[in-house]
């Protein structure tokens, strides 16, 4: 499975081609899916261009995509978009419309509140686990581990250098991660070489330009389907490797 991160938390700053309304998304989405993403992750913004959790925003986002595609679509919990753990529980469920699943980063606090909630709405949970946190750790004490639809595996390490290095760490910490599938991908400057190492290791993937705004050349993508079409060259071409 590759994944496409159509925006993350990424705003206006970072250039036009990150999709900010809910018709942008689905626009973005769209065209991810026809170059072969098959799932999809979306941060639902505020009318000023913040990440939120709100069921308005949150119903158009999904409605607009769906619209438009078949595929799954998820959405983020960060505590960045709701810091208090209650409030962002609340959010949850005052949803109207529903995701199909949504992340939860395992080291922010309220995880384990904000993944029953998830689960109480019948919405599969993403276990977001973070390199160089306490994630790990505390997923594999977790009771609601063996429930979670997937791990995502999340290299922090921006570096091209040393980032497949990290990867085979937190993928080490994991361990067993309780049966569940792993998604293992990269950020920045570290976005292409875990990815390929996910082709490697034949693990699911994901990448757009929540993940990274620069092909594997350094060159600025222009889009989600040219980093989608570019993402599935390099896993494919990484596990044909010997």
């Amino acid at each position: 499975m590759v994944q496409v991160c159509v925006n993350g938390a990424r705003g206006t700053a970072d250039g036009a081609v990150v999709p900010m309304s809910p018709a942008a998304m689905a626009q973005s989405a769209a065209d991810a899916v026809s170059a072969g993403a098959s799932d999809i992750h979306v941060h639902p913004k505020s009318p000023c261009g913040q990440d939120t959790l709100s069921s308005k925003a949150v119903t158009a986002t999904l409605e607009a995509i769906r619209a438009r595609v078949s595929v799954p679509v998820g959405v983020t919990t960060g505590a960045w978009a709701e810091p208090d753990p209650a409030a962002r529980v609340e959010r949850v469920r005052s949803w109207t419309v529903l995701p199909d699943h949504a992340s939860v980063n395992w080291h922010e606090p309220g995880a384990e509140e904000v993944t029953a909630a998830l689960l109480d709405r019948g919405i599969g949970v993403e276990a977001g686990i973070w390199s160089s946190t306490e994630g790990a750790a505390r997923f594999a004490a977790s009771p609601l581990a063996p429930r979670v639809l997937r791990v995502l595996a999340e290299v922090m390490d921006a570096s091209p250098r040393t980032a497949q290095e990290s990867a085979r760490a937190l993928l080490a910490d994991l361990g067993t991660h309780h049966g569940r599938p792993v998604l293992l991908h990269g950020m920045e400057g570290g976005t292409w070489p875990v990815l390929r190492l996910a082709g490697r290791l034949g693990l699911a993937t994901r990448i757009g330009l929540e993940d990274t705004l620069v092909l594997p050349d350094g060159e600025r993508a222009m889009s989600n389907r040219e980093l989608v079409a570019e993402g599935l060259v390099q896993y494919e071409a990484a596990r044909r490797l010997p």
